[in-house]
Protein backbone atom coordinates (compact mmCIF):
# COMPACT_ATOMS: atom_id res chain seq x y z
CA UNK A 1 0.00 0.00 0.00
CA UNK A 2 1.42 3.43 -1.18
CA UNK A 3 2.17 5.54 1.62
CA UNK A 4 1.02 9.19 1.91
CA UNK A 5 1.77 10.78 5.49
CA UNK A 6 5.43 10.64 7.01
CA UNK A 7 6.92 7.24 8.01
CA UNK A 8 7.25 7.20 11.46
CA UNK A 9 10.61 6.97 12.85
CA UNK A 10 10.41 3.48 14.57
CA UNK A 11 8.77 1.73 11.04
CA UNK A 12 11.71 -0.40 10.10
CA UNK A 13 11.28 -0.78 6.19
CA UNK A 14 13.53 -2.83 3.58
CA UNK A 15 15.22 -1.18 1.16
CA UNK A 16 12.63 -2.45 -1.46
CA UNK A 17 10.07 -0.57 0.72
CA UNK A 18 12.23 2.45 1.14
CA UNK A 19 12.58 2.82 -2.67
CA UNK A 20 8.70 2.27 -3.31
CA UNK A 21 8.61 5.21 -1.29
CA UNK A 22 10.42 7.50 -2.76
CA UNK A 23 9.06 6.11 -6.18
CA UNK A 24 5.83 7.10 -4.71
CA UNK A 25 6.52 10.41 -3.84
CA UNK A 26 8.38 10.62 -6.70
CA UNK A 27 4.82 10.10 -9.06
CA UNK A 28 3.02 12.17 -6.67
CA UNK A 29 5.20 15.12 -7.81
CA UNK A 30 4.89 14.80 -10.75
CA UNK A 31 0.95 14.31 -10.50
CA UNK A 32 1.39 17.63 -8.40
CA UNK A 33 3.41 19.06 -11.39
CA UNK A 34 1.17 18.29 -14.00
CA UNK A 35 -2.32 19.01 -12.54
CA UNK A 36 -0.94 22.52 -11.53
CA UNK A 37 1.15 23.02 -15.17
CA UNK A 38 -2.72 22.16 -16.93
CA UNK A 39 -4.40 24.90 -14.72
CA UNK A 40 -1.28 27.62 -15.24
CA UNK A 41 -1.45 26.41 -19.20
CA UNK A 42 -5.50 27.17 -18.81
CA UNK A 43 -5.04 30.06 -17.20
CA UNK A 44 -2.14 31.61 -19.14
CA UNK A 45 -3.57 35.04 -20.40
CA UNK A 46 -3.57 35.66 -16.54
CA UNK A 47 -0.21 34.71 -15.73
CA UNK A 48 1.37 36.86 -18.87
CA UNK A 49 -0.88 39.79 -17.33
CA UNK A 50 0.41 39.48 -14.10
CA UNK A 51 4.55 39.33 -15.27
CA UNK A 52 4.00 41.98 -18.21
CA UNK A 53 3.03 44.33 -15.36
CA UNK A 54 6.24 45.54 -14.43
CA UNK A 55 6.93 46.70 -18.14
CA UNK A 56 6.30 50.63 -18.83
CA UNK A 57 3.52 51.31 -20.61
CA UNK A 58 3.95 50.96 -24.68
CA UNK A 59 5.88 48.30 -24.37
CA UNK A 60 3.76 45.54 -21.99
CA UNK A 61 3.25 43.54 -25.06
CA UNK A 62 6.75 41.78 -25.53
CA UNK A 63 7.38 40.86 -29.33
CA UNK A 64 7.86 37.15 -30.42
CA UNK A 65 9.59 36.39 -33.34
CA UNK A 66 8.90 33.19 -35.72
CA UNK A 67 5.49 31.26 -36.34
CA UNK A 68 6.14 28.76 -33.12
CA UNK A 69 7.07 31.15 -30.64
CA UNK A 70 3.85 32.16 -29.31
CA UNK A 71 2.90 28.87 -28.26
CA UNK A 72 6.90 27.72 -27.00
CA UNK A 73 6.97 30.71 -25.09
CA UNK A 74 3.43 30.24 -23.64
CA UNK A 75 4.62 26.58 -22.57
CA UNK A 76 7.94 28.04 -20.73
CA UNK A 77 5.83 30.53 -18.83
CA UNK A 78 3.65 27.48 -17.94
CA UNK A 79 6.23 25.49 -16.96
CA UNK A 80 7.83 27.94 -14.50
CA UNK A 81 4.84 29.38 -12.59
CA UNK A 82 3.51 26.05 -12.00
CA UNK A 83 7.11 24.92 -10.36
CA UNK A 84 6.40 28.25 -8.48
CA UNK A 85 2.99 26.98 -7.26
CA UNK A 86 3.49 23.87 -6.46
CA UNK A 87 6.91 23.77 -4.89
CA UNK A 88 4.94 23.93 -1.03
CA UNK A 89 3.54 20.61 -2.17
CA UNK A 90 6.89 19.48 -3.60
CA UNK A 91 8.86 20.20 -0.68
CA UNK A 92 6.37 18.82 1.41
CA UNK A 93 6.78 15.52 -0.44
CA UNK A 94 10.75 15.74 0.31
CA UNK A 95 9.97 16.33 4.01
CA UNK A 96 7.87 13.51 4.14
CA UNK A 97 10.56 10.62 2.83
CA UNK A 98 13.80 12.37 4.94
CA UNK A 99 11.52 12.93 8.14
CA UNK A 100 12.02 9.37 9.20
CA UNK A 101 15.51 9.68 9.36
CA UNK A 102 15.49 11.68 12.44
CA UNK A 103 15.60 11.12 15.89
CA UNK A 104 12.47 12.59 18.05
CA UNK A 105 14.25 15.26 19.42
CA UNK A 106 15.90 15.87 16.02
CA UNK A 107 12.40 16.66 14.47
CA UNK A 108 11.71 19.11 16.60
CA UNK A 109 15.19 20.66 15.16
CA UNK A 110 14.45 19.57 11.58
CA UNK A 111 10.74 20.67 11.40
CA UNK A 112 10.83 24.46 12.05
CA UNK A 113 13.78 24.44 9.53
CA UNK A 114 11.82 22.58 6.77
CA UNK A 115 8.29 24.36 7.28
CA UNK A 116 11.00 27.59 6.79
CA UNK A 117 11.71 26.47 3.08
CA UNK A 118 8.45 27.18 1.41
CA UNK A 119 7.49 30.25 3.60
CA UNK A 120 11.04 31.61 2.36
CA UNK A 121 11.02 30.92 -1.00
CA UNK A 122 7.37 32.58 -1.28
CA UNK A 123 9.07 35.78 0.81
CA UNK A 124 12.08 35.83 -1.96
CA UNK A 125 9.64 35.37 -5.23
CA UNK A 126 7.09 38.28 -3.70
CA UNK A 127 10.35 40.66 -2.87
CA UNK A 128 11.72 39.80 -6.48
CA UNK A 129 8.41 40.50 -8.29
CA UNK A 130 7.59 43.85 -6.10
CA UNK A 131 10.86 45.13 -5.58
CA UNK A 132 13.84 44.34 -7.60
CA UNK A 133 12.22 43.66 -10.97
CA UNK A 134 10.61 47.04 -11.61
CA UNK A 135 13.40 49.07 -10.36
CA UNK A 136 16.10 46.52 -12.81
CA UNK A 137 13.38 46.38 -16.08
CA UNK A 138 13.15 50.73 -15.71
CA UNK A 139 16.85 50.32 -15.55
CA UNK A 140 17.21 48.44 -18.07
CA UNK A 141 15.12 49.63 -21.23
CA UNK A 142 16.34 53.23 -20.12
CA UNK A 143 20.00 52.51 -20.36
CA UNK A 144 21.53 54.68 -23.64
CA UNK A 145 17.52 54.70 -25.14
CA UNK A 146 19.53 57.10 -27.73
CA UNK A 147 21.65 54.95 -28.64
CA UNK A 148 19.14 51.72 -29.72
CA UNK A 149 15.81 50.93 -30.89
CA UNK A 150 14.85 48.98 -27.70
CA UNK A 151 12.26 46.15 -28.30
CA UNK A 152 11.53 43.59 -25.56
CA UNK A 153 11.40 40.23 -26.91
CA UNK A 154 8.89 37.85 -25.19
CA UNK A 155 11.25 34.77 -24.55
CA UNK A 156 14.22 36.64 -23.50
CA UNK A 157 11.83 38.77 -20.92
CA UNK A 158 10.28 36.27 -19.37
CA UNK A 159 13.59 33.72 -18.85
CA UNK A 160 14.49 36.69 -16.88
CA UNK A 161 11.93 37.23 -14.70
CA UNK A 162 11.43 33.55 -13.97
CA UNK A 163 15.29 33.24 -13.31
CA UNK A 164 15.17 36.55 -11.40
CA UNK A 165 12.21 35.46 -9.52
CA UNK A 166 13.38 31.79 -9.20
CA UNK A 167 16.76 32.89 -7.56
CA UNK A 168 15.41 35.51 -5.51
CA UNK A 169 13.24 32.45 -3.93
CA UNK A 170 16.60 30.40 -3.07
CA UNK A 171 18.93 32.85 -2.09
CA UNK A 172 16.24 33.39 0.97
CA UNK A 173 17.30 30.43 2.37
CA UNK A 174 19.96 31.84 3.62
CA UNK A 175 18.13 31.70 7.06
CA UNK A 176 17.60 27.87 6.94
CA UNK A 177 21.15 27.56 6.35
CA UNK A 178 22.61 29.39 8.66
CA UNK A 179 20.51 27.81 11.31
CA UNK A 180 21.44 24.26 10.40
CA UNK A 181 24.70 25.08 10.76
CA UNK A 182 24.37 26.53 14.05
CA UNK A 183 22.10 24.03 15.51
CA UNK A 184 23.99 21.32 14.31
CA UNK A 185 26.85 22.42 16.62
CA UNK A 186 28.90 22.87 13.15
CA UNK A 187 29.49 26.67 14.09
CA UNK A 188 28.79 29.45 16.28
CA UNK A 189 26.54 32.57 15.58
CA UNK A 190 29.80 34.43 17.25
CA UNK A 191 32.27 32.81 15.24
CA UNK A 192 29.45 33.97 11.86
CA UNK A 193 29.21 37.38 13.47
CA UNK A 194 33.74 37.61 14.18
CA UNK A 195 33.93 36.87 10.15
CA UNK A 196 31.09 38.78 8.46
CA UNK A 197 33.10 40.71 6.39
CA UNK A 198 33.81 37.31 4.45
CA UNK A 199 30.67 36.55 4.66
CA UNK A 200 29.63 40.24 3.30
CA UNK A 201 32.64 39.27 0.18
CA UNK A 202 30.61 35.88 -0.99
CA UNK A 203 27.47 38.02 -0.40
CA UNK A 204 28.38 40.40 -3.15
CA UNK A 205 29.82 38.00 -5.19
CA UNK A 206 26.35 35.74 -5.03
CA UNK A 207 24.37 39.11 -6.09
CA UNK A 208 26.86 39.76 -8.91
CA UNK A 209 26.09 36.04 -10.27
CA UNK A 210 22.62 36.26 -9.59
CA UNK A 211 20.07 36.85 -12.93
CA UNK A 212 20.34 40.70 -14.09
CA UNK A 213 24.15 42.38 -14.46
CA UNK A 214 23.17 45.42 -14.22
CA UNK A 215 24.20 47.76 -10.86
CA UNK A 216 20.47 48.37 -9.71
CA UNK A 217 19.73 44.42 -9.58
CA UNK A 218 22.75 43.53 -7.59
CA UNK A 219 22.39 46.27 -4.70
CA UNK A 220 18.60 44.91 -4.70
CA UNK A 221 19.71 41.62 -4.59
CA UNK A 222 22.76 42.13 -2.04
CA UNK A 223 20.54 44.33 0.01
CA UNK A 224 18.11 41.35 1.66
CA UNK A 225 21.22 38.85 1.24
CA UNK A 226 22.52 41.37 3.90
CA UNK A 227 20.00 41.88 5.94
CA UNK A 228 18.60 37.83 5.79
CA UNK A 229 22.65 37.59 7.22
CA UNK A 230 22.61 39.48 10.10
CA UNK A 231 18.83 38.39 10.88
CA UNK A 232 19.62 34.96 10.91
CA UNK A 233 22.96 35.68 13.46
CA UNK A 234 20.52 37.43 15.31
CA UNK A 235 17.66 33.90 15.49
CA UNK A 236 21.07 31.64 15.73
CA UNK A 237 21.70 33.07 19.10
CA UNK A 238 18.19 32.82 20.12
CA UNK A 239 17.08 29.59 18.91
CA UNK A 240 20.71 27.77 17.07
CA UNK A 241 22.12 26.74 20.08
CA UNK A 242 22.92 22.92 19.61
CA UNK A 243 21.31 20.25 22.09
CA UNK A 244 22.92 20.19 25.11
CA UNK A 245 23.26 16.78 26.72
CA UNK A 246 23.12 16.41 30.81
CA UNK A 247 27.21 15.96 32.08
CA UNK A 248 27.34 12.67 34.41
CA UNK A 249 27.11 13.27 38.17
CA UNK A 250 30.88 13.60 39.61
CA UNK A 251 31.64 9.90 41.28
CA UNK A 252 31.95 10.57 45.33
CA UNK A 253 35.38 9.41 46.80
CA UNK A 254 36.42 6.12 48.03
CA UNK A 255 35.48 6.09 51.91
CA UNK A 256 37.95 4.22 54.48
CA UNK A 257 37.18 0.62 53.63
CA UNK A 258 37.83 1.67 49.80
CA UNK A 259 33.63 1.55 49.09
CA UNK A 260 32.40 4.67 47.18
CA UNK A 261 30.03 6.66 49.34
Amino acid sequence: MPRVGPVSHEDRLTLVEHLDELRTRLIVSLVILSVVFALCFWQNHLILDVINKPLPDGRDHPITFGVAEPFTTTVTVSAYAAILISMPLILYQLYAFVLPAFKPHERKVALPLLMLIPVLFIAGVVFGYFVVLPAAIKFLLNFNTDQFNIQVRAKDYYSFVSMTLIAMGLVFQVPVGILAITKLGITTPEQLAKNRRYAWVIIAVVAAALPGTDPVSMLLEMVPLLLLFEGSLVLARILGRPRETAAPAPESPPGPSGETA
